[in-house]
């Protein structure tokens, strides 16, 4: 457990949370309720916290509770920390959001009809990010009821300790202790010796999950304060890409975050040899497969060049150059996914 895992695990959002006027029966209307939520967590988790609070002006009829911020339905199965880097280029607190208890955007977000419907997304990603990192998800599968309430529960408390208890038991393991090599240095030397290279001792492949949330610019902006006021006000504009980074770890080597960015999108900067470039060279593989949310025929056609503006992870704004070995080690989120904004200059011929 490191420093940098405990500070991620304890971040929360203050949010100051009124309700839609339309939802208010009563003169005048009830105060806004301020609550700190964590990052790792989801926002239908707080209803418990909300409700009480406004149900005595609620008009009658069944909750269908969902949020909102400036008019934008917000996704309920996507973790508060990453909504809030997404959405809030130039971060203010507490964040105002607002929420409904009546008219679901049904045509924008998923049903919500309980706590366990975002218990049961959580696992599914859980599965999805065994079978990336694994090949399979049996030991997600297989799980204790008992191990699997406990590991919810590490999340809904954010309690680091307990969750690392439970989920070690997934044999997930982590990109440092899994995938950096360690070659005894007489066996190096017998290998010198006899000029005989054992490849597999000297690099192994990582896999890590990976969900990124692209948006894109067209003017430049070097202060938050000069970016578009409201860049993202409909879900139309974000580019929704899942995709695992593959990395070959190779000794005396280094991949960083730019390299793992640039990788995961093709679209924009091409399917390159990392090892031919920068110094710090690492081969990347090509693009996996999976459905491409964007048309990279006619995007590669449009566009000249493209430049990343900033990268966003647990509300931390990272160099690009640092190792990805370190981001995808201490800021992944409890299912196993690297969450990651990204918003990009782009320029059209």
């Amino acid at each position: 457990m490191t420093d940098a895992q405990k500070n991620v695990w304890a971040g929360a959002i203050p949010l100051q949370i009124e309700l839609h006027e339309f939802d208010v029966t009563t003169s005048p209307p009830p105060p806004p309720v301020l609550v700190l939520a964590p990052r790792m967590g989801y926002l239908p988790l707080l209803i418990s916290i909300i409700k009480p609070h406004f149900s005595s002006t609620l008009p009658p009829g069944e909750d269908t509770i969902w949020f909102e911020y400036k008019g934008l339905p917000l996704k309920w199965y996507i973790p508060t920390g990453v909504l809030f880097d997404l959405l809030c280029v130039e971060p203010k607190r507490p964040w105002n959001l607002t929420v409904n208890f009546r008219r679901y955007p049904k045509n924008i977000l998923l049903p919500c009809e309980s706590e366990d419907t975002v218990k049961w997304s959580f696992i599914n990603s859980l599965k999805e990010a065994a079978y990336i990192i694994t090949g399979n998800c049996k030991n997600v599968m297989n799980m204790s009821q008992t191990d699997q309430a406990e590991l919810w529960q590490s999340v809904l408390k954010s309690n680091l300790d307990a969750f690392q208890r439970v989920s070690s038991k997934l044999k997930l393991g982590t990109f440092e202790d899994e995938f950096v090599v360690h070659i005894d240095s007489n066996t190096k030397k017998l290998q010198q010796s006899s000029g005989e290279t054992d490849v597999a001792a000297q690099m192994k492949i990582a896999r890590i999950p990976v969900r990124l949330y692209v948006w894109t610019v067209s003017e430049d902006f070097d202060d938050f304060e000069d970016a578009p006021p409201t860049p993202i006000d409909s879900w139309d504009k974000v580019s929704y890409i899942n995709r695992p980074v593959e990395v070959h770890k190779e000794e005396g080597k280094y991949f960083s975050l730019r390299d793992a960015i640039e990788s995961l999108l093709p679209e924009f900067f091409g399917e390159r040899n990392l090892s031919d470039e920068r110094d710090p060279s690492t081969k990347q593989s090509a693009e996996e497969g999976g459905e491409n949310p964007f048309d990279p025929v006619s995007l590669c056609s449009q566009l000249k060049n493209a430049e990343i503006k900033f990268v966003r992870i647990q509300g931390i704004e990272p160099k690009l150059e640092i190792p990805f070995s370190w981001v995808a080690r201490n800021l992944i989120n409890p299912e196993h996914f690297l969450h990651t904004c990204v918003c990009l200059k782009v320029i059209q011929a």
